[in-house]
This record gives structure tokens, C-alpha cells and sequence, in this order.
């Protein structure tokens, strides 16, 4: 329990002398109640997509073409990029000409080798010219086996040319420009852009080791913007097994059902993980006054048929709606002055008014 201010609030006020009318400041007064006040902590929490894509080139080349902006919405197959394909275009071109060649051998050998059956059962042509017959056609029918798969290589190849966005989403940033020279293979491999999903989002949240006793899913959590507000509320779904060595915290994610317009994919919030709730005196916050740093509030207090208003310290916690919850320094059913709180004085005589 603090103690009392300066001004002597730990004093009783003198009772009034007997017979004397004494006339108190009108005042509105409410009843400290009991009621379940959360225990927490705030944390920074980084909203993160579930499906979050960076594109890197497959092959190597010059960038010829960007199609999107950073920000733009795209859908799943959609255009974004393309890197000068003229080589292998070029290759493509020659592997379907080479296919085509093998696919008229076999087919002029597969002719052949029907006409080769009919006069070998026909007791026209021997063994041997059957059987050469057989192993030329088995030889173009695999030459042109390899030159059809050569053929969808080739083409497979060229895809790889156009970057296309992998689901809808949102653009991120585009760090390359038209004329740049794309890569795998440089350390590390260029990044073309980043495609973001925004929906099914959660909540990354690092919670200090010296409370992983206490943290487990299911805990409930506020998700809070800058300026204090509630967005919505969640709970933990996810615990990670190990702590981040570079931040050493645990990891905990908890769902996002917020619109896009409130919360996007990387932004930062504030996020509450609420430990516990326990019952608490609680007060208006209009009953709340501070005085060279501490917090008093004003209770009212009666003796000798009397009230008095006595300044009483108080221990603050976290506010609850338009209340603040109070951890010392009053008791529930204590009456604390709600109004003209800047005109009080300790030991003041004051008047409740009725139905106060």
C-alpha cells in the first residue's frame, strides 16, 4: 500500500465542531468494484502472409520486358516479367525441325516395315531382310522418341523466360529495371520481385524466454494498432520448439481475420498476449488526478455524519474500457469522487449527491 501525499492525506480530517452546519463542495461520487482485469504484456508482432512468394530467375539473360508496377493486384499465370528469349527460341525452333525430320524417317520406316512383314509371311523375303528391316524401325522410332522429348525440354526451357505470378496477390518490390542481367547462379541470385497473398495472414510474435513457462496456444491475444486501438482478437495457434538465436525469443503465431484494408502482409503492430485475468479494483478514469508524478484519487469519507474528501495514492495497472485497474491503495466499496476532482483539497468537507 502507498503511503499518502505530502499534503498530510495520511491525517484524518478533524471532525466538525458539535452543532456546527458545515456545507461541502457538491460532488458525484462511484463505488470501487471487483471486477477481471487481464494480466499481459504488449509485444511487436509482424503480420505475415501464408503464401509469400520471391521470384528468382531460373535462367540466365537480359531483362527485356516488366509488365507490373509494385503494388499491382495479378493473378495466378499472370505475365509479370520476361527475359530476352531470342537463344532459346532459336533452340526450340531447331528442336521441332529435328523432331519433324526423325517423325518422316519413322514414318517411312513404319511403312517399310508392315511391307517387310507381309512379304516375309508371304515366304517372299528372308529372316535376315525381316530382321533388318525390324531393327531400322526400332532405331528411327527412338530417334524420334528422343527428339520429341528433346523438343518439350527445349520448350520447358522457354517458359522459364517468363516470370509469371504463382497465385494472386500483390507485387512487392521490383528491384530490377529493363536491361539488367538476371541470374541463378550469382551469390545471392537476383531477386526479380515478390508476390504477397494477402489473406490467410498471421501474427509473428517473439515472446522473451523468461516467459516460456506461461506461453502455450490457445492463450488469447489483442491485436493493437499504434495508437493503442483493438483491431481484433485472436489466440496463440502456434508455438515454435526452439528459441531465435538471434533475438532470443520464441516464436508464437496467432491467425489474422482482419479485412485487407487494416492489416497488410509485413506490417508491424502491437500484439497483447494476455497471461491470466484476475479480479481487481477498478475506478473511472475521470476519478484518476496526478500530482508531481503519483496517482491519487479522492475518496470520500464519512465521519461524524460527514464526508471528507481523503486523497489517497494508488497503484495504476492497465485500463479496462473507461476504468483503470488499481493493484494498491483502496479496497472495493470505497466511494471515490468522479467530479470537480481539480478543486479538492485533502480533508475538504464535500456533500455527495443523492444517488451518487
Amino acid at each position: 500500500m502507498f503511503g499518502f501525499a505530502a499534503t498530510g492525506c495520511e491525517k484524518k480530517p478533524a471532525a466538525p465542531a458539535a452543532g456546527a452546519g458545515m456545507q461541502g463542495m457538491p460532488v458525484q461520487t462511484a463505488l470501487v468494484t471487483l471486477a477481471p482485469v487481464p494480466q499481459s504484456n504488449e509485444y511487436v508482432a509482424t503480420i505475415k502472409s501464408r503464401r509469400s512468394a520471391t521470384l528468382l530467375p531460373q535462367i540466365s539473360g537480359l531483362l527485356t520486358r516488366i509488365l507490373v508496377r509494385s503494388g499491382d493486384h495479378v493473378t495466378a499465370g499472370q505475365l509479370l516479367m520476361e527475359i530476352d528469349p531470342r537463344l532459346q527460341t532459336a533452340a526450340v525452333e531447331s528442336a521441332r525441325a529435328t523432331e519433324r525430320q526423325k517423325k518422316a524417317v519413322y514414318d517411312y520406316n513404319a511403312v517399310e516395315i508392315e511391307r517387310q512383314r507381309k512379304l516375309f509371311e508371304a515366304g517372299v523375303t528372308s529372316r535376315d531382310v525381316y530382321d533388318q528391316a525390324q531393327q531400322s524401325f526400332d532405331n528411327t522410332k527412338a530417334d524420334y522418341e528422343s527428339a520429341v522429348q528433346l523438343r518439350k525440354t527445349q520448350e520447358e526451357q522457354l517458359a522459364y523466360y517468363a516470370i509469371r505470378a504463382p497465385f494472386d496477390g500483390v507485387v512487392g518490390d521490383i528491384p530490377v529495371h529493363v536491361g539488367d542481367f538476371a541470374s541463378p547462379a550469382n551469390s545471392p541470385a537476383t531477386v526479380l520481385t515478390t508476390v504477397d497473398e494477402n489473406k490467410d495472414l498471421e501474427a509473428y510474435i517473439y515472446i522473451p524466454t523468461e516467459r516460456s513457462g506461461q506461453v502455450r496456444p490457445g492463450l488469447d491475444v489483442d491485436l493493437l494498432d499504434n495508437s493503442g486501438k483493438l483491431i481484433e482478437k485472436t489466440k496463440i495457434d502456434f508455438l515454435s520448439a526452439q528459441v531465435d538465436s538471434t533475438l532470443q525469443g520464441i516464436l508464437v503465431k496467432a491467425p489474422v481475420h482482419s479485412t485487407p484494408d487494416l492489416l497488410r502482409n509485413a506490417q508491424m503492430i502491437k500484439a497483447r498476449v494476455i497471461w491470466s485475468t484476475a479480479p481487481m479494483a477498478v475506478v473511472p478514469v475521470l476519478a484518476v488526478t496526478r500530482q508531481g508524478g503519483q496517482t491519487f484519487v479522492f475518496v470520500a469519507k464519512q465521519q461524524g455524519g460527514h464526508f471528507f474528501a481523503n486523497q489517497t495514492a494508488v497503484t495504476l495497472g492497465d485500463t479496462v474500457g473507461n476504468t483503470y485497474a488499481v493493484s494498491s491503495g483502496l479496497n472495493a466499496g470505497d466511494k471515490v469522487i468522479v467530479s470537480s476532482t481539480q478543486f479538492l483539497v485533502n480533508g475538504m468537507p464535500v456533500m455527495p449527491l443523492p444517488g451518487a
